[in-house]
């Protein structure tokens, strides 16, 4: 199991040359590194080449899986480094492979001239939501109603709220746009079955295949994750073997600091490929 301090130890990236770092993940799920870790590396590595300018969005795409426990390296083609925006292409690659590739925006903090945001959903607080066993240990997850995702007995709308905090996480703006990341990649999956019988987050990786295709992220406030943290999220849409999935961040205070959208994979496992035995994802 991973902790918050893993996941904040994996995101300081080491930097073998100008606009390259090295990375690892010693703990993973099924062996393979979460998607959304996987962008939160790519974010902050991008962040890395713009001293001072944080990450206003990140999209990711997913080719190949990434093995944890064993070295990736990260590479960083700088687009645009300007005074109030930067941006850049980054690839990570293992075993000479590349295995995602994400485009980073970031920019410098301006005066509004204009501001609105939606309001946030009208749910329970973090107090009066349910705690949810988390395979991060230290973060705190609550499920608003307790709605359990796992759970493929369990029948509902397409959409689910969560409380989420990472208590000790550093005071360091790229780092909270990080675990983030990763964070709201977690939930989209779930969500996306739950208008459907017998079927639910439990039985991926064993009697069906999933897996995060493409995940983004735009930041739109400052944000702390030692504070509680509503990721709202909802499925607009699923079929042909895909799923398409969307959500907000608010602060507790109802503050938007967040937006992400994700398009992922929920089928059947492809003829010939069993997973008796063992957990995967075949993409």
């Amino acid at each position: 199991m991973a902790s918050v301090a893993d996941l904040v130890s994996d995101l300081a990236l080491e930097e073998i040359e100008p606009l390259r770092f090295r990375g690892r993940n010693e703990v993973g799920e099924r062996g393979v590194v979460f998607g959304g870790q996987l962008l939160a590396h790519m974010a902050v590595a991008g962040a890395r080449t713009a001293t001072g300018k944080p990450i206003k969005s990140a999209h990711g795409l997913f080719a190949r899986p990434v093995a944890a426990g064993q070295d990736f390296e990260i590479a960083v083609d700088v687009l645009h480094a300007g005074r109030a925006f930067a941006s850049a292409t980054v690839t990570l690659s293992q075993d000479g492979r590349r295995c995602a590739r994400a485009l980073i925006l970031l920019t410098e903090p301006e005066p509004d001239l204009i501001r609105h945001a939606v309001p946030m959903p009208d749910v329970g607080g973090p107090e009066a939501a349910v705690p949810v066993a988390d395979s991060v240990g230290g973060r705190e997850v609550r499920a608003v109603g307790g709605v359990d995702i796992d759970d493929a007995s369990a029948v509902g709308p397409a959409e689910s709220y969560f409380w989420v905090r990472f208590p000790g996480a550093p005071d360091d703006q790229v780092i909270a746009q990080g675990l983030l990341t990763h964070a709201s990649a977690g939930f989209l999956i779930g969500t996306a079955m739950r208008p459907h019988a017998d079927v639910g987050q439990s039985l991926a990786h064993r009697a069906i295949s999933t897996g995060i295709i493409g995940h983004t992220i735009s930041f739109h406030d400052d944000l702390d994750t030692g504070e509680w943290l509503l990721l709202a999220n909802e499925s607009p849409a699923a079929g042909r073997g895909r799923s398409y999935g969307a959500g907000h961040v608010f602060t507790e205070s109802g503050r938007l600091v967040a937006s992400f959208s994700q398009e992922a994979m929920i089928r059947h496992f492809p003829d010939g490929q069993s997973p008796d035995g063992r957990e995967t994802t075949i993409l």
